[in-house]
């Protein structure tokens, strides 16, 4: 309780006397932290950076910069498992809507990185303690999203060459994915959780990679789907209704999210499609596929090609 209340006041001290010069927080002096005449804040790859979204975060990692804290996701209450080996000695911050602001704060970042969404409206508590980048995640691709990234970084030709090799590899994938299951073939990713069966949509996070990258033509009814939300919640009845030829499957974390399957995969209406008479259901590493940054879709693409090349 004392701890909370003490970085409280210390917070409250720091935005007092941000009111009163109406500037954020200057980087600690000798760090490579500036701001351009137009308001930019770049630092370079030395900068003690946090990152308060694992999306950041992963980013960070794509351009070679690895954050000295950052968020968790939500799921699994940690570093996202494939990437957790790169953040050996990286502080945990929390989850992204209940962040650990007294770690944050102890840390003493030159930089802070944000998502606008979800900590945009706490801008200032930020600014108090480190100069604030803040990225829309909701705007662009995440291949923009590593290019704005990278202008803060100086490292705008690694985002570039990153792009490039993932372009590449994904038509590589591409190839061998329409070889085994045919050129016209449509298929559809579904996703079992503890409580429920979705569809995942032609949307965020998953669509963009296996209908866009991997150029895979949607099943039935799955552009239907408002490419705004990420999927839809169907019963397992109208699966058929799909007439997919492939299905790909996302298993959430848990044995609740598993006996959803297991108890989907012993049912006729699941025995009866297609896809699974031909052999055709493939089992993605959900982790990666479901990481809307650029290192999630590059190792979603090394997952999609393990399981192609069998």
């Amino acid at each position: 309780m004392f701890k909370k209340t003490h970085l409280i006041i210390v917070i409250g001290i720091m935005m007092s006397l941000l009111a009163g010069c109406g500037q954020p927080a200057a980087a600690p002096s000798g760090t490579a932290v500036q701001k351009t005449a137009n308001g930019t804040i770049t630092h370079d790859v030395n900068a003690r950076v946090a990152s308060m979204s694992i999306h950041i975060t992963n980013n960070l990692l794509a351009l070679g910069i690895k954050p000295v804290g950052s968020v968790v996701g939500g799921d699994v209450k940690d570093f996202l498992p494939h990437v957790a080996d790169q953040l050996q000695g990286t502080t945990k911050l929390g989850p992204v809507a209940d962040p650990d602001m007294e770690a944050l704060l102890s840390l003493q970042p030159d930089v802070i990185y944000i998502d606008k969404e979800y900590s945009g409206k706490d801008l200032a508590k930020f600014e108090a303690i480190a100069p604030t980048i803040v990225i829309d995640m909701d705007q662009g691709t995440w291949q923009d999203q590593l290019k704005q990234i990278a202008t803060h970084t100086g490292r705008t030709q690694q985002a570039d060459e990153f792009i490039k090799t993932y372009d590449a590899k994904a038509a590589k994938v591409s190839e061998m994915i329409h070889a085994k299951l045919g050129a016209d073939a449509k298929v559809m990713a579904i996703r079992a959780t503890a409580k429920e069966l979705r569809v995942m949509s032609t949307g965020r996070p998953l669509g963009p990679i296996m209908y866009n990258d991997l150029k895979l033509q949607p099943a039935d009814g799955v552009a239907d789907i408002a490419a705004t939300e990420p999927f839809a919640v169907i019963s397992k009845e109208v699966l058929p209704d799909y007439h997919a030829d492939a299905i790909f499957v996302i298993i959430s974390k848990g044995s609740e999210a598993q006996a959803t399957f297991d108890a989907l995969e012993s049912n006729p209406v699941w025995q009866n499609l297609k896809a699974v008479k031909e052999k055709h259901v493939y089992m993605l590493d959900g982790q990666k596929w479901l990481d809307y940054s650029s290192l999630g879709h590059s190792m979603a693409l090394d997952d999609a090609e393990q399981l192609f090349s069998k």
